[in-house]
């Protein structure tokens, strides 16, 4: 079966692997639609591991249920990506996000569970959601990064007139504004080094205006729209010094900070700020099973639009490419899907 693999640093390959099976009850789909996400962009970058199938973002149709005796061939469906122990403390409480063993055979993050890079690929069945009729394909691979906004909005408990700064406009930074704004904030701020990015953040209405985080009016304009206190709440969706520094200075005193942005390595940051300002600093990763099911409801009630995050939707063969063009700082582009029967 094709597939998109892992070759090296920035680089991709078509590969071959082999068709998936039902093992241990896994649900079996036909991929239907793909997303990009950031952290897939971290291993590309990295370009370890080898081998990797990536995918984390998905929705397909069923054709083998498994263990589901709930689901039938043909049943549209969009799963957690996620590989919980279910029976330690964390999953026991609904914070599966946090269990140690997460991450360990994640779908599309693990060499042992390939992910929706492919035509086919199998889906621990407790993991797998329904999706109603009225959601698209499109719709049902944009829920994951979806959750991942809202999980990082929930943490942030913002209040109806609160001022937000989303620092990174790529798509969980846009869905955290789009979120911030429901929550009631009165000022939703994107700061962004990517002009056509935080131009984007306006003109789809999740953000009320912009700032350029290279300019030197910078922290001038922040400390203007702020009265000079700085942002209640600031999400950095970047996982950088330089990002997670700036929401450190653009904070108020006693503000919250939400990092949602991943940083595989360690990073320089100014912590005396923090400490002088008494900030509360607050990890996001991932989401619980219900909020990634809030999403779907969302979706399907028309309650949020997620269509407008997406630019386009790509064959496996031009992968590559979109990549390049996710991490150019010069692409409008926030969301690129990919179609694996293109």
């Amino acid at each position: 079966m094709k597939c998109v693999m892992l070759k090296g640093k920035k680089e991709f390959e078509i590969g071959d692997i082999p068709e998936p099976v039902s093992k241990d009850g896994c649900v079996v789909i036909d991929v239907k639609k793909a997303g990009i996400c950031g952290s897939d962009i971290h291993y590309w970058d990295m370009g370890e591991p080898k081998g990797l199938v990536m995918g984390h973002e998905f929705c397909g149709v069923v054709t083998n249920p498994g263990s589901r005796e709930d689901l039938k061939v043909g049943d549209r469906v969009t799963a957690l990506p996620i590989s919980p122990c279910g029976h330690c403390e964390a999953c026991l409480t609904g914070n599966p996000q946090y269990c140690r063993e997460t991450w360990t055979y994640a779908t599309g993050l693990s060499l042992t569970n390939p992910g929706a890079l492919a035509p086919k690929m199998a889906i621990r069945s407790d993991m797998v959601l329904k999706v109603p009729d009225n959601v698209s394909d499109e719709e049902m691979a944009m829920v994951e990064p979806t959750a991942v906004g809202l999980h990082a909005i929930h943490l942030a408990d913002i209040k109806v007139g609160n001022k937000v700064l989303v620092i990174g406009g790529g798509i969980i930074g846009l869905v955290s504004a789009m979120f911030a704004k429901k929550e009631g904030a009165s000022l939703v701020v994107v700061s962004e080094t990517n002009m056509k990015r935080a131009e984007k953040s306006v003109s789809l209405g999740v953000a009320d205006k912009y700032y350029d985080a290279t300019s030197e009016d910078f922290m001038k304009r922040v400390m203007e729209d702020t009265n000079g206190n700085g942002f209640d709440v600031v999400i950095e969706c970047c996982g950088n010094d330089k990002a997670v520094s700036s929401a450190l200075m653009t904070c108020k005193p006693g503000g919250m900070i939400v990092l949602v942005g991943v940083a595989l390595g360690a990073i320089n940051i100014p912590t005396v700020v923090g400490v002088m300002s008494e900030l509360t600093m607050k990890g996001a990763i991932a989401y619980t099973k219900e909020e990634f099911q809030t999403c779907i409801d969302l979706i399907a009630n028309k309650q949020i639009e997620v269509m407008k995050f997406v630019d386009d939707v790509v064959s496996l063969e031009e992968v590559q490419h979109a990549y390049e063009r996710l991490t150019s700082g010069v692409d409008p582009a926030v969301k690129i899907l990919v179609d694996p029967n293109k």
